[in-house]
């Protein structure tokens, strides 16, 4: 095989505003395999809770491995990050990104998508919502009134005005709501917003409290009436699970989890614990995306609306029609770059 590494930058629709800060340009790191003549591509979306893992960082591991990387043939996807693991393991956004090429890379070699490779059926596939960053509560509903008529919207919380932010959008759509605090609230908050927050129509709440406060967790679990799903407190297949008693469902990252290989190895440790199971995406292109849809078909909810949150993608793939997953005719991923997606 032969890696290429690319930095992308992608410029945000809105300044995209959640209790850990803002995002107006979004620097991801794009990775392409090939064999054969055949090229697959991955990437990975560094966040503002994981500033360790830059670009910069992704690439100086890959670099470090590309003999390793460069000397293999591509048989499966598990084989390979097996294989690149032990070298890896210290850097899981690095791995995404590499794991995601090799699944889009051997889907194409293959003569497939991925999702058909692995047995699956796409006709029943959940929705995604789409992300509401925090802003003015004007500009908030300005956002949602821009992309009207999603079946899902996602509030990023972790203000002063809070439930005054749910109230107003609820003003403007019947749609389902998802709350996203990011760590911001406390276990008395959680536990007194949300009779009001389920009564406003609010599906889950989503990582309320800071990732270690595994006691708080347990006490908003027991009496919290909405839902609770893990985010920052569940990165890694080793966190699942601690998560089971403390929270009714995991939202998994790809990035921070290592790609493709270790979504599936979480899926399958979260359903033998019982706890429901989301995938969710940062800012990122469609590269990213048509990954994580190929996933969906064991899923219980996704969050899959990086690439509606950009201004301009580089790719085209699996795509969102308000909020419904629309698979292209494409093997692997089913991601193929744009002609112009670094001019």
């Amino acid at each position: 095989m032969q890696i290429r590494l690319r930095e992308i930058h992608l410029p945000m629709r809105h300044p995209f505003t959640i209790a850990l800060g803002t995002t107006t340009v979004q620097h991801n790191l794009l990775v392409e395999l090939e064999q054969d003549g055949v090229i697959g591509y991955g990437e990975a979306a560094p966040g503002l809770a994981y500033t360790e893992f830059t670009v910069e960082s992704m690439v100086n591991a890959l670099e470090a491995v590309r003999p390793l990387i460069e000397a293999a043939t591509l048989t499966t996807p598990p084989e390979f990050w097996e294989k690149m693991l032990p070298s890896l393991g210290h850097n899981r956004f690095a791995l995404c990104a590499l794991d995601l090429a090799a699944h889009d890379l051997w889907g194409k070699l293959q003569g497939a998508p991925v999702w058909k490779l692995w047995g699956l059926d796409i006709s029943k596939v959940p929705d995604s919502d789409y992300t509401i960053g925090i802003d003015a509560i004007e500009t908030m509903v300005a956002k949602m009134k821009e992309f009207d008529g999603w079946p899902i919207y996602k509030i990023k919380l972790g203000t002063s005005d809070d439930l005054a932010i749910v109230r107003a959008l609820r003003q403007h759509t019947d749609a389902i709501f998802r709350i996203d605090a990011n760590t911001s609230w406390t276990p008395e908050q959680t536990i007194a917003y949300a009779p009001e927050l389920k009564a406003l129509g609010v599906e889950f709440i989503e990582q309320p409290l800071l990732r270690d406060n595994w006691e708080g967790m347990k006490r908003v679990r027991a009496e919290c009436v909405l839902p609770v799903i893990a985010d920052e407190s569940c990165l890694t297949e080793e966190d699942v699970e601690r998560c089971a008693g403390c929270f009714h469902g995991i939202n998994i990252k790809l990035t921070k989890a290592g790609g493709l290989t270790a979504g599936r190895r979480m899926i399958d440790a979260a359903r033998k614990h019982g706890l429901q199971v989301m995938v969710g995406c940062m800012s990122e292109s469609s590269v990213g995306i048509s990954a994580i849809a190929q996933l969906l078909p064991l899923l219980d909810y996704v969050d899959m609306d990086g690439a509606v949150l950009i201004a301009k993608d580089i790719a085209t793939g699996v795509r969102l029609e308000k909020g419904k997953p629309i698979f292209p005719d494409e093997n692997g991923n089913g991601v193929q770059l744009l002609p112009d997606a670094f001019a």
